[in-house]
């Protein structure tokens, strides 16, 4: 592969002046049969380069686990890059913001009551240091030094709006370089935090999504030499749970990549290829109210959530094609769609009387974080005895985010970290009552200071204004919702509960799973987590990938937190529904 130079009037490729026209594509949010499919579809649009970021949190799960394989098999995904004649931009972290639980960050760390992220806190950096090494070592032979397809490789990612510290940005970039990455390097900020984020030395880059001509003359003025970048070249946005669904008129957005490319400054687009927040993958912010993101991480991008070319498609395809040779071949089209058909889930195990088979309790004085049950994903349930009768008045100081609450298992009241809640009336109905705490981890914060964002009960649980002890606390991942016995359902269910059905596929096809009627949970077909669902949208359909159905029987598993659809039905459709749009 011909190697990437950074010279005082822009990029060079083996010499010869370069433009990287790239686009976001997370491998980690596509499934793997896929990828191949959505880095044609990158070629196809005039792209020479694929961007990704590396998540962290999934592939060194443990301090003493680091896969790359599956799903995270990146060197698959940069060998089908490569054959597809493709460079990469690769951003490794270890923070990547991305609306990803966590921004990306291992859970495990927060295991640490004091640490700090994002710093040079010695136990972060030896992380960090640790992580690259088990992850660069076999990356090597990728990097177009040593005639793979990646070309650069980012620090860290957009610093300057959390920090100022260049000393830790140093320590990585030479972790970076002792672990043998010797392509160029950059970093990214949007255009205010620009200073704070740079290194000397090191490319800097600036992320916008309007503007360009403004924002490129800016880092002229504080670059007035090397190329000029934006690596995030905002064509859409992400969903907020209880929002709209966030669209960007095709015609404004490729007005300003026009304007962008007219200055000579590559870009990369944030996204070309959203993909999805598979499982309990999504991210939230919080700027003093927390807002958990969507499962679809469709971004109103070129290509949709199921790898459909989009309007911005033809759109930006036509903009390229005035500054760089474009592929000679039409728009793909759509990809083939499973047809409709609605499917009965006639099992159902109810979650709180088979807990047990899916996480073991440990017994403490206080409720434990999810982090100090050493969990990342999922749910928390958590019991102790109420010593009293009659009315009463719980108080969490914490609630981390989302706290549904049974006395003898009835439901009494939900407490939402969303909407600042923290005390709930109820009345006990005799003494030694069980009182039954589920907390979902609605997903960690992944930006600003708010990523330490421990999950579960934290600090003090109060009952009429003391504090209760003795407490199990069990933690409930659902990797395999399997695992619990179903039965013929029953005619009512009470509380949170699996519900699953079979329904027969002929040819395998991309589809979409929507739960009318349903009320809040998450849905699993053939064992692979789809994601999370709410009936509050805008998201009011789940991405099913044709590679998870199989020819013959398939499963669907729902699990409800509130009430089950009365008919208890599902529905797979050939168009997804994100939602309405903001009028």
């Amino acid at each position: 592969m011909p190697l990437l130079q950074i010279d005082e009037g822009g990029f060079t490729l083996d010499g010869e002046p370069f433009r990287l026209l790239s686009g976001g594509l997370h491998y980690f949010r596509v499934h793997p049969d896929q990828w191949a499919d959505r880095l044609r579809k990158a070629r196809l649009m005039g792209l020479n380069t694929v961007e990704t970021y590396v998540p962290w949190n999934l592939h060194q799960p443990r301090p003493d686990r680091f896969t790359l394989d599956g799903g995270l098999d990146l060197p698959r995904f940069l060998d089908l890059a490569a054959a597809e004649g493709l460079y990469v931009l690769l951003r490794p972290g270890p923070y990547i913001c991305a609306e990803w639980e966590g921004g990306g960050i291992p859970s495990w760390l927060l295991a640490e009551p004091d640490i700090r992220l994002r710093s040079r806190d010695p136990r972060f950096l030896a992380a960090v240091d640790d992580y690259f090494d088990r992850l660069l070592t076999p990356l090597r032979p990728y990097l177009a030094s040593q005639g793979g397809p990646v070309l650069a490789v980012q620090v860290e990612n957009e610093y300057g709006a959390y920090g100022d510290d260049t000393a830790y940005l140093e320590h990585l970039a030479g972790t970076l370089r002792r672990c043998g990455v010797d392509v160029p390097l950059f970093t990214c900020d949007q255009p205010a935090d620009l200073e704070r984020g740079a290194l000397p030395g090191v490319l800097a880059t600036a992320n916008f999504g309007s503007r360009s001509a403004e924002h490129l003359a800016d880092l002229r003025a504080r670059r007035p030499e090397g190329p000029l970048m934006t690596t995030e070249f905002w064509i859409g946005w992400f969903d907020r749970w209880g929002a709209h669904h966030v669209v960007r008129d095709p015609g404004q957005a490729a007005r300003e990549l026009d304007e962008l490319l007219a200055t000579g400054a590559s870009v990369n687009f944030y996204m070309f290829h959203g993909g999805t927040n598979f499982g309990f993958t999504n991210g939230a912010n919080d700027k003093h109210t927390y807002r958990p993101t969507v499962t679809s991480y469709d971004y109103d991008a070129p290509l949709d959530e199921a790898g459909d070319p989009t309007p911005k498609y033809a759109a930006f395809r036509d903009v390229i094609a005035k500054y760089a040779t474009v592929p000679d071949a039409p728009v793909p089209p759509p990809g083939p769609k499973l047809a409709p058909l609605s499917v009965p889930l006639t099992e159902t195990a109810g979650l709180l009387a088979h807990a047990a088979a899916l996480g073991n309790a440990v017994e403490a004085r206080r409720p434990l974080t999810m982090e100090e049950l050493e969990q990342d994903f999922g749910f928390v349930l958590y019991e102790t005895i109420l010593p009293l009768t009659g009315p009463a008045l719980l108080e969490v100081e914490h609630v981390r985010d989302r706290a549904q609450v049974f006395v003898d298992g009835r439901p009494v009241g939900v407490l939402e970290r969303e909407n600042h809640e923290h005390a709930l009336a109820f009345t006990v109905p005799r003494a030694g009552s069980t009182l039954t705490v589920l907390v979902e981890n609605q997903g960690r914060v992944n930006y600003g200071q708010g990523i330490h964002d421990r999950k579960g009960l934290l600090g003090k649980v109060l009952l009429d204004g003391t504090e209760l002890a003795g407490w199990t606390s069990r933690p409930l991942p659902l990797t395999d919702p399997q695992d619990v016995p179903f039965a013929p359902a029953a005619a009512t269910v009470v509380g949170p509960a699996f519900h699953r059905g079979t329904f027969e596929v002929t040819d395998p096809a991309d589809a979409f799973l929507h739960l009318d009627g349903w009320t809040k949970g998450n849905a699993w077909v053939n064992g692979f987590a789809l994601g999370r669902y709410w009936s509050r949208g805008p998201q009011r359909s789940l991405y099913v990938p044709a590679p998870v159905l199989r020819s013959g029987t398939n499963e669907v598993v729902v699990l409800e937190l509130h009430a089950a659809h009365r008919a208890r039905t599902v529905h797979f459709r050939d168009a997804a529904d994100l939602g309405p749009t903001e009028e």
